[in-house]
């Protein structure tokens, strides 16, 4: 048996919000269920400058650096077994080893694609049971590896692709993403209207614009929305505080239709109340909407997982997707104005949440990881 309180190695990496918060759900449900479990940004905390760096071109991605990052995402097959790799392969390796030999985890749970990390039982020969958790709705090779004990996938689709690469349908699990467990809890809605001064008599149009400040010309945008006396506009700007000021002047024109927010902890609230979201096609983010049922506008999704997961969702027929700023407003009215579409896209959003889905990948890696140790204990040839 594991021992009496199970230690778990959450390993993530900071590329994108979605990986972070996921390896945080992952955490609090250990925690609930009274485990021991420590989050480690591994390359950050082995080449912290190398990491700053990589981070850096990562979030300019979304804006300058978009060809650079489809080169990245679409080209990394051709390079995959390739000596180039071998840096992949390695990077983390000693700060890995350290906290193996100071935390003598039961398992790892990846929430990032860390090669390293099953690497290192090829090396080695240690095994402890290791599990990926993926965070978007389609699937990139850099997830797979022959020492990844379990993959937990959003979706059948997700799913079908590793099959078709030779994993085994035994090592799959679809259970959807880890969300935050607010966006699963039955809310009143009319205490999020009072909260917010919003009339529910009016339609509510929600724009998250502060991810990585990739929705431009937002000010134009909402002037123009603010043309329907019976649409109100909340505008959630995060930590862009430049664009929550420029758009509190335009508010005080209009100040029953724009709302502009900065950070909100409990975005939960708004997503109960909104009638269509404009919004990054992120994992995370799709997910949560999928729980709430919200229709949403994804807008210009960069070349890469982001592009997958949109067409993923339009194909679905659960997302509009918008490539042209100048399209942009034409279309968000119609959808607003098309209460079937409206309803069609939330059904459609909601068919695809799969509920509590942390704590079902959890109580199946607890069983898994027993199951595992008997295993590779019984050949007798493993440090474990």
């Amino acid at each position: 048996m594991l021992r009496k309180q199970t230690k778990v190695l959450i390993l993530t990496a900071n590329y994108g919000n979605g990986h972070v918060q996921v390896a945080n759900t992952m955490l609090k449900e250990c925690q609930k269920l009274g485990m021991d479990a420590i989050i480690c940004d591994l390359y950050s905390e082995s080449h912290p400058i190398t990491s700053d760096i990589t981070q850096y071109l990562y979030l300019k991605s979304f804006s300058i650096g978009k060809q650079f990052y489809r080169l990245f995402y679409y080209g990394v097959d051709k390079i995959y077994n390739k000596r180039m790799m071998n840096l992949y392969y390695n990077m983390g390796n000693k700060r890995l080893h350290e906290i193996i030999t100071k935390e003598n985890p039961d398992m790892i749970i990846n929430t990032f694609p860390m090669i390293v990390v099953p690497e290192y039982r090829r090396r080695s020969g240690k095994v402890i049971p290791t599990f990926n958790v993926m965070t978007d709705f389609c699937l990139h090779k850099i997830w797979v590896h022959e020492n990844i004990d379990k993959y937990y996938v959003a979706t059948n689709h997700v799913k079908e692709k590793l099959l078709r690469i030779g994993i085994p349908s035994s090592s799959v699990k679809v259970t959807g993403i880890p969300i935050r467990p607010q966006f699963e809890d039955n809310v009143s809605k009319s205490r999020i209207y009072r909260k917010y001064r919003l009339d529910p008599s009016k339609k509510v149009l929600l724009i998250m614009a502060g991810a990585h400040g990739v929705l431009k010309n937002v000010r134009e945008l909402c002037t123009a929305f603010a043309s329907d006396s019976n649409l109100q506009i909340v505008v959630v700007c995060g930590k862009n505080h430049l664009l929550k000021e420029a758009l509190e002047e335009v508010a005080s024109l209009y100040p029953q239709q724009i709302i502009p927010l900065g950070y909100v902890e409990r975005v939960d609230e708004l997503f109960r109340i909104t009638d269509c979201m404009i919004t990054k096609p992120g994992g995370i983010t799709l997910s949560e909407s999928a729980a709430l049922g919200v229709p949403v506008v994804l807008y210009k999704p960069v070349p890469g997982q982001e592009k997958e997961n949109a067409v993923f969702f339009e194909n679905k027929g659960a997302a509009v997707v918008i490539n042209k700023y100048e399209d942009l407003y034409d279309t968000v009215s119609a959808l607003l104005k098309d209460e079937r579409k409206l309803e069609s896209m939330k059904y459609n959003i909601s068919s695809l949440h799969k509920g509590d889905a942390a704590s079902v990948i959890l109580n199946d890696i607890l069983s898994e990881a027993e199951r595992i140790k008997i295993k590779y204990s019984m050949k007798g040839s493993v440090n474990y």
